[in-house]
């Protein structure tokens, strides 16, 4: 039950990355972009980045190359997949996600860097301010700022009205994550729930932090969203089926896969947006003179398949606004 039309930019390019056609351009007539991501999971994601390239006259194959890095969840190798673009002198560094953007941050301070969905630049310290964010970085932010983690909470307790204890599962390698908590911890306090923090930087690290939410008895559970969660989504969401708990997470595949609720930004828009800076760097345009861009559009997905499984009745108010109802 679709409460608004989402159009899926998953194309067959998406699942075939184009090589080919790369090496057989002529020389001085194509030019040549770095994508650095923690995976390669979600391919919607790159694909809207494409398509944002072409409607703006960038064919992948014809007159731009893209070289692309991805670290498959393991986010210790993004400053190394970094470092080789920048040695291969790539004309723009296109970073998804706050690891990967602060990996080509350290990695060149020559290179322009096309940030994308990176929560808390500012705070980073990866740009002066949204207007003017100075240096060679610029591009699009994960949110308008992390209360977005907040509002996740609070559609959470919306819908599990009882839960006192929620356990928040997040990526200490991910920087974001940390600023994240902070709002969580204050939305916590006026929610009049108390939060169980668990940490996990990889699947090898799932069983135990799902071991100490049994123990403690939460309610609920938050998924901060990063790459390994991407990556992952199917152990995760299995794990919180077992121990029957409600889950709120950053984006809608999740939900797609069998999580019970999302809310974030719409990120195909936010990964399209950010062609237009690459558009404007290759043709000229300093990334210090661009403003950093933040989501317009956010969307509540809910599973009612999940909600039944788990015994949830979905508050009818909460279905009305949700942005999509998968049943």
């Amino acid at each position: 039950m679709k409460r608004r039309e989402f159009i899926t930019l998953l194309g067959g390019a998406a699942a075939t990355w184009p090589l080919a056609a790369r090496a057989q351009q002529p020389e001085g007539k194509v030019r040549r972009i770095g994508y650095l991501a923690g995976s390669s999971s979600t391919f919607a994601y790159p694909e809207a980045f494409r398509q944002g390239l072409r409607e703006l006259g960038w064919v992948e194959g014809q007159n731009i190359v893209i070289d692309y890095r991805f670290a498959e969840g393991r986010l210790d190798r993004l400053p190394d997949l970094a470092a080789e673009l920048a040695r291969l002198k790539v004309e723009v560094i296109v970073a998804a996600t706050t690891p990967a953007t602060l990996a080509a941050n350290n990695a060149t301070k020559a290179i322009p860097i096309v940030m994308i969905a990176v929560g808390g630049p500012v705070e980073l310290g990866l740009i002066a301010n949204l207007a003017h964010p100075a240096g060679n970085l610029t591009g699009m932010s994960f949110s308008v700022g992390m209360e977005t983690f907040g509002k996740g909470l609070e559609l959470l307790k919306e819908t599990v009205p009882k839960v006192r204890l929620v356990a928040v599962l997040s990526n200490p390698a991910n920087p974001a994550h940390t600023l994240g908590i902070r709002t969580l911890k204050v939305a916590a306090q006026s929610l009049g729930v108390e939060l169980q923090l668990l940490d996990a930087r990889g699947p090898n690290e799932f069983d135990a932090a799902f071991a100490a939410m049994a123990k403690g008895r939460v309610g609920a559970l938050l998924v901060m969203p990063d790459s390994v969660s991407a990556v992952y989504r199917t152990q995760l969401i299995d794990l919180a089926a077992k121990n029957r708990l409600p889950s709120m997470h950053g984006i809608r595949e999740d939900v797609e896969a069998g999580a019970l609720m999302s809310y974030g930004p719409k990120l195909t828009d936010v990964f399209m947006g950010a062609a237009s800076f690459v558009d404007k760097i290759l043709k000229g345009v300093k990334p210090a003179d661009l403003p950093v861009q933040q989501p317009t559009k956010f969307e509540l997905v809910i599973n009612l398949k999940t909600a039944k499984a788990l015994g949830l009745t979905i508050p009818p108010t909460l279905l009305a606004r949700a942005d999509e109802v998968i049943e």
